[in-house]
């Protein structure tokens, strides 16, 4: 029997011979008329206590089953809070609103990271390690010039960032604290990098060197966009709403990547290969791709004029509103209401571009429009992050590479609190087996299954 099995044998025989207690829920199994008490804590039973709920006693036992785990809390956590009914974000308790108001986006990374806010000699210690890791080897630089010049930004970012454990292999000593703080300010300092390599590359543009004299957010808009300036001087409006807009990414509890991350990271893999995972989920169209989606709904629309017809084949379900609603917040989305804000600077400070006013045309009257508000259909953080975006003059290609680099400091901040977790355990979901059973091989020469051959022309085996 297998480490795994033992221990659920155990936990199997812990939830059967425990006490009722208070807080608890009773389960009836009208099958046997057996009656069950599920202890409650934090208004949550472990599906693990549904195992002793059984017809015989050599069944397996009872499973819950809950596709695309959309109400199964799979860890415990002090990261991040969200209540979508009301539109709430906290991280670490300290509402996004403040944190956006008075702080910078490495302030609350390390709030993500350490679970308070810095001192000014712990911000500027910090601020300082990860400012001089921004650096990547050249080596890294050679692996990037391998891409074709129209390789997805996205991809290169994924394989860069999986590279990077070949270039620090005592990352996945996962216990050892200097090695999980080198890997922290590593990826946070060399993710912007790493994505402006990527736009370069798409470019045909030489790569740009960081600049250890800007912030954050200014470093990464000169790699993007220094030319032939001896000194990149950016916008400090677009720097500023930058920042802003890695704030309101940093983190987002338990969304797609940041599963993967702990789900990967749960096998004791390093660091380097768990964020890796997260940015291919990320990479996702239902995930990552949303602002991307934005700029292709606008671009369809075409006109300022177009968009009354436009709305009414949304409400006919003959077009999609992108950039509107969330699957989390059933209130306006409070990121989107921050960016806002910022938004009229960024355009301020860009040439004018129609689609950013299409954009704006659209907002209003959908939020004119009884039909949108009462369906709780409010602009996301995508609406407003895509018109910065393209006000920016950013290729959508660049969008979720963009988006990953503010999320790196949750991804890790996530991976550093599952790997502490004293209830730890690789990954490892069950399933309802649908298929056959005590199937016998047939020889080839007796099979006589269809003629049908999947797959096009092209492609099937001869």
């Amino acid at each position: 029997m297998g480490t795994e099995e033992k221990t659920e044998e155990k936990a199997e025989s812990d939830v059967a011979g425990s006490a009722p207690t208070t807080d608890s829920l009773t389960v009836t199994d009208n099958r046997t008329g057996r009656s069950y008490e599920l202890p409650i804590e934090d208004d949550t039973i472990r599906a693990f206590d549904l195992r002793q709920i059984k017809v015989k006693e050599e069944d397996f036992g009872m499973m819950a089953y809950d596709p695309a785990f959309t109400n199964t809390a799979s860890c415990r956590s002090s990261i991040t809070y969200i209540d979508g009914e009301a539109g709430i974000l906290e991280h670490r308790g300290i509402p996004i609103e403040q944190l956006c108001e008075h702080s910078t986006y490495l302030e609350v990374a390390y709030l993500l990271v350490f679970g308070e806010l810095p001192t000014r000699p712990q911000l500027e210690a910090w601020v300082h390690d990860i400012t001089h890791h921004t650096f990547v080897h050249e080596d890294i630089k050679k692996f990037l010039t391998g891409f074709r010049y129209d390789a997805h930004p996205m991809g290169m970012l994924l394989a860069s960032t999986g590279a990077l454990s070949t270039f620090y292999p005592d990352s996945n000593q996962i216990n050892d604290q200097v090695e999980r703080y080198l890997a922290t300010i590593r990826l946070i300092a060399k993710m912007p990098t790493l994505a402006a390599f990527s736009y370069r590359h798409n470019m045909g543009l030489p790569y740009v060197y960081p600049d250890n004299d800007l912030s954050y957010s200014e470093n990464f808009l000169s790699m993007m966009f220094k030319m032939t300036e001896a000194k990149y001087d950016p916008d400090p409006r677009l720097a500023r709403a930058l920042d802003v807009l890695f704030i309101l990414h940093a983190d987002h509890e338990q969304n797609c990547s940041t599963s993967a991350v702990r789900g990967v990271g749960s096998s004791d893999v390093d660091p380097y290969s768990a964020v890796a995972a997260g940015i291919a989920a990320l990479y996702g169209r239902l995930h990552g791709g949303a602002n991307e989606a934005v700029l292709r709904m606008l671009r369809h629309i075409g006109k300022v004029e177009n968009i009354p017809g436009f709305l009414q084949k949304v409400k006919d379900r003959e077009e999609k509103l992108m950039g509107f609603g969330h699957r989390v917040y059933k209130n306006y989305d409070p990121r989107a209401l921050i960016i806002k804000e910022h938004a009229d600077g960024v355009l301020e400070a860009t040439e004018y571009n129609p689609l950013v006013e299409i954009a704006t045309e659209l907002e209003k009257q959908a939020l004119d429009d009884e039909y949108f508000t009462s369906r709780k259909l409010f602009p996301n953080v995508d609406f407003f992050s895509g018109i910065i975006y393209e006000a920016l003059r950013i290729p959508p290609g660049m969008f979720t590479v963009i988006f990953a680099i503010p999320r790196t400091a949750g991804w890790i901040s996530q991976w550093m609190e599952m790997t502490d977790d004293p209830e730890k355990k690789i990954s490892r979901p069950r399933q309802i087996y649908t298929g056959a059973r005590e199937a016998n091989y047939v020889p080839i020469g007796e099979r006589t299954g269809s003629d049908r051959i999947d797959g096009p022309p092209a492609v099937r085996p001869s």
